[in-house]
């Protein structure tokens, strides 16, 4: 099974925004980590909305 393309390139723009990794710092994270890293980052950004 290959991974979507356009769901990999969603991952890369949504962590090098919030934490301004560069592409290659994030495309060398293996995958699971890579989405685990969305999760914090969305779990922030929800928590920060809910506060603000």
């Amino acid at each position: 099974m290959t991974y979507a393309t356009d769901r990999l390139h969603e991952e890369i723009a949504y962590i090098a925004y919030h934490f301004h990794w560069s592409m290659g710092d994030i495309l060398d994270l293996e995958h699971h980590d890579r989405r685990r890293w969305t999760g914090e980052i969305a779990s922030l950004v929800t928590r920060a909305a809910s506060e603000g």
